[in-house]
């Protein structure tokens, strides 16, 4: 089909376009249109975070900056106690992805190693049953047991967001792990291995590219997560960064620089976090969809 295309002319001497051409101006222009719509939002969130209160509600939020200004950053960091809702979040949010990747790990592993088994066999499709209900709808039991064992604090958003991404990131493990050969493993047992050695000293460290794509999920997953903070945590000075803005946004609500100053410092962890974990994220999706 490509070499009767590359061959073929039209009356006016040029080559047609092939497929592959036509599918790569299409994809091109998609790209462009997914860029813009993520890169304008920025650029307004920018622009508002660096200009004065006058400028702000000027009502051109299109316009740069003149002259830059960082006070609306320094009211947002008083005004929401930035550093101690930054230092919750930050601890709810490594909680959450060191218990996600040790714990989805753990369960992985033992799932596919005894597949054959029928009580783990229905413990993944239990786990996937898991990924259809939503926090929402099991919301308020949720509330009074974490209530009623003294939970209603960080400790219990990092147990219940661990137990909310487990089951996606078991799928994600399982599907990583029937890639590793049995063999590794049947040679670490004869030169004398234990189960526990063989999962610490051989699996573990070959399952670095997905778990570093579990831990960048359950990272934006925890720090961003409005919702199960604001039910779960009874002391407003725990709140984690999100629901703070949410508790000020009364003050906000006049002050547009400082809103987009607030809201940007919020989400630029979990920008350079992504940022800088992109690669691996890849890495283990792929690895995990090509071999699994």
């Amino acid at each position: 089909m490509s070499t009767q295309t590359i061959t073929t002319q039209t009356a006016s001497g040029k080559k047609p376009r092939t497929r592959m051409e036509r599918v790569n101006w299409s994809g091109t222009i998609i790209l462009i249109l997914c860029a813009v719509t993520v890169l304008l939002p920025l650029y307004v969130t920018l622009s508002m975070a660096f200009k004065t209160t006058d400028q702000a509600v000027d009502g051109n939020a299109f316009s740069l900056p003149a002259p830059f200004s960082i006070d609306g950053f320094v009211e947002a960091w008083n005004l929401t106690k930035f550093p101690v809702g930054a230092g919750i979040s930050l601890l709810v949010t490594a909680g959450t992805v060191t218990a996600t990747i040790v714990l989805a790990a753990f369960a992985s592993y033992a799932i596919v190693r005894n597949w054959d088994r029928r009580l783990f066999r229905y413990s993944f499709f239990y786990l996937l049953a898991a990924m259809f209900i939503p926090f929402p709808v099991v919301a308020l039991p949720q509330i009074q047991l974490t209530g009623r064992f003294g939970l209603d604090n960080p400790l219990g958003v990092i147990i219940l967001a661990t137990m909310f991404q487990l089951s996606f990131s078991v799928l994600l493990f399982t599907a990583f792990l029937r890639s590793i050969p049995i063999e590794l493993e049947e040679s670490a047992r004869i030169d004398g291995a234990t189960t526990w050695q063989t999962f610490w000293k051989l699996i573990f460290p070959l399952l670095a590219p997905m778990s570093a794509t579990v831990g960048i999920f359950a990272f934006l997953y925890a720090w961003n997560d409005f919702m199960m903070p604001s039910l779960i945590i009874s002391d407003p000075a725990l709140q984690t960064l999100p629901v703070r803005q949410n508790l000020f946004q009364n003050q906000f609500s006049n002050n547009y620089n400082v809103s987009f100053a607030s809201y940007l410092m919020a989400m630029a962890p979990a920008i350079l976090a992504y940022l800088f974990t992109q690669r691996f994220v890849m890495e283990g999706v792929t690895q995990g969809a090509v071999k699994g």
